[in-house]
C-alpha cells in the first residue's frame, strides 16, 4: 500500500510509502488523501496527524513525472489530476486537528506543497525542498503559493519558484520554509496531543481566520473566547493545576 493511515497513541501517520519512486505521488494517491485525512479527523482518539515516508530518504519527489507526462496531453486526466491535487492539498490545509510533516530527505513539487499545508514542518539535516513548476513551464496554484507566501514571505517565495532549485535544511529552516531542525517529530506530536484538543482545533481556526484576511474579533471569535470558559477542557485544566497533576483532556 503506497499510501496508509497508521494510529499511535494519540496520533494519526499519514505514511508515504513508494520508495521505489522516491515516493513520488500518482493520480491514485492523490484521489486517497481526502478520504485518508477524513478518517483521521474523525477519529476521536487521534488529536494530531503526522505526514511522512516509512523510511528515512525522500519524503516526497513530488508528482509521478511519468504518469503525468502520458497523461498531461489529455484534457479529462489532467482536469482529474489537478482536481485531485487541489482537493488533497486544501483538505489537508484546512483540516481542523494538528498537522506535522516530518521530512527526511528530498521534498519536491507536490510533495512540498503537501509539507507546507501542514502547520508545522520538521526537518533533519538531509532534507532539501524545492517546488518546480518552472523546470515544466507550468504555473503553481493560487492555492498553494498563498501558503507558501504565507510561510516565508513573498520575495523568498518568488526565489523558491523562479529557480526552481532545491534548498537544503538549513537555508529552509532560515527562511521560515522549516519550522524545527533535527527535533523529535513524535515528542513534539505527543506534547501536542496531551494539550487540550479545543484549544488546538479553536487556535488553527483562529489562525486562519488572520490568513484569510481577518484583522478584528468579531461575534462568534468573541463567542469562542468566552465559551471556552463553560467547557469540559477547562474545567479538567484548572482542576488539574490546583491538585498538582498532568490533566487528562477527554
Amino acid at each position: 500500500m503506497t499510501l496508509r493511515l497508521e494510529t499511535h497513541g494519540r496520533v494519526a501517520h499519514l505514511v508515504i510509502d513508494r520508495a521505489a519512486k522516491r515516493n513520488a505521488i500518482d493520480q491514485s494517491m492523490w484521489e486517497a488523501f481526502p478520504d485518508l485525512i477524513g478518517r483521521a479527523m474523525a477519529d476521536d482518539d487521534a488529536r494530531v496527524l503526522m505526514l511522512r515516508a516509512a523510511e528515512p530518504g525522500a519524503f516526497s519527489a513530488g508528482a509521478d513525472i511519468n504518469e503525468f507526462a502520458a497523461g498531461a496531453r489529455d484534457s479529462a486526466w489532467r482536469a482529474r489530476n489537478q482536481a485531485a491535487i487541489v482537493a488533497a492539498q486544501t483538505i489537508l490545509s484546512r483540516a481542523p486537528k494538528p498537522t506535522i510533516a516530518f521530512v527526511e530527505g528530498d521534498c519536491v513539487g507536490g510533495g512540498c506543497g503537501l509539507a507546507i499545508a501542514c502547520d508545522l514542518r520538521i526537518a533533519t539535516a538531509a532534507a532539501r525542498f524545492g517546488i518546480t513548476p518552472a523546470k515544466l513551464g507550468l504555473v503553481y496554484s493560487l492555492h498553494d503559493t498563498k501558503l507558501l507566501v504565507d510561510l516565508v514571505g513573498p520575495a523568498q517565495a518568488k526565489r523558491i519558484l523562479f529557480t526552481a532549485g532545491l534548498i537544503d535544511a538549513t537555508e529552509a529552516h532560515r527562511i521560515g520554509l522549516v519550522d524545527l531542525l533535527d527535533a523529535d517529530p513524535f515528542a513534539l506530536a505527543d506534547t501536542i496531543a496531551a494539550n487540550s484538543p479545543h484549544t488546538a482545533r479553536e487556535t488553527k481556526a483562529m489562525v486562519r481566520r488572520i490568513l484569510d484576511g481577518q484583522t478584528h474579533d468579531d461575534h462568534l471569535t468573541g463567542k469562542l473566547f468566552a465559551d471556552a470558559f463553560t467547557l469540559p477542557d477547562f474545567t479538567e485544566g484548572v482542576t488539574a493545576f490546583l491538585e498538582k497533576r498532568k490533566p487528562d483532556f477527554r
